[in-house]
């Protein structure tokens, strides 16, 4: 899990960081180590696994009150077949932020909120180079409403520390 610890993010910070997340989707976690080469493909961006789940990273940010900053999970979405296969398609495609978002079902089990995994999202493609922007559908989940409203300074620093002591 060392690997979890650091900063993913395009443009980490100084100090405390603010950005984790885990470098596979929950379910490529769950294949034997042995089975994992066989079954799937994985880079730092998206994964399939026994060629019908099919995986993209995204960023998904709470903004942190009072600043431009924002708390960054790294989070992996589960896609339809199509809708990976068109972000595939246009992945080094100029304008490709343009595209509308595609549905997913959030693939990562965050910890400090009750169960993540199967939450609605939105998938809303970025520029060429930048993560897709990963919007929950607005629900009473503790993290949706994070995410709409954002969070204090000493919430996001609780999170890292947390983070940063179970990780390590």
């Amino acid at each position: 899990m060392a690997e979890e610890l650091k900063c993913s993010c395009e443009n980490p910070k100084r100090g405390l960081p603010f950005c984790f997340g885990p470098p596979a989707p929950d379910f490529y976690v769950g294949i034997p180590e042995a089975e994992r080469a066989k079954r799937s493909l994985l880079d730092t961006d998206l994964c399939v696994i026994d060629k019908e789940h099919h995986f993209i990273r995204g960023c998904l940010d709470i903004p942190i009150i009072g600043t431009q900053d924002v708390f960054r999970w790294l989070v992996w979405v589960s896609l339809s077949e199509k809708n990976f296969n068109r972000a595939v398609d246009v992945w080094e495609t100029p304008g490709r932020e343009s595209e509308p978002p595609y549905f997913g079902w959030l693939s990562t089990s965050l910890p400090h909120y009750p169960e993540t995994l199967n939450l609605k999202t939105n998938v809303h493609t970025r520029p060429v180079g930048e993560r897709p922007r990963i919007e929950l559908e607005p629900t009473s989940h503790p993290l949706a409403v994070e995410q709409r409203q954002g969070i204090p300074l000493a919430r996001a620093q609780s999170l890292a520390s947390h983070v940063l002591q179970e990780w390590s």
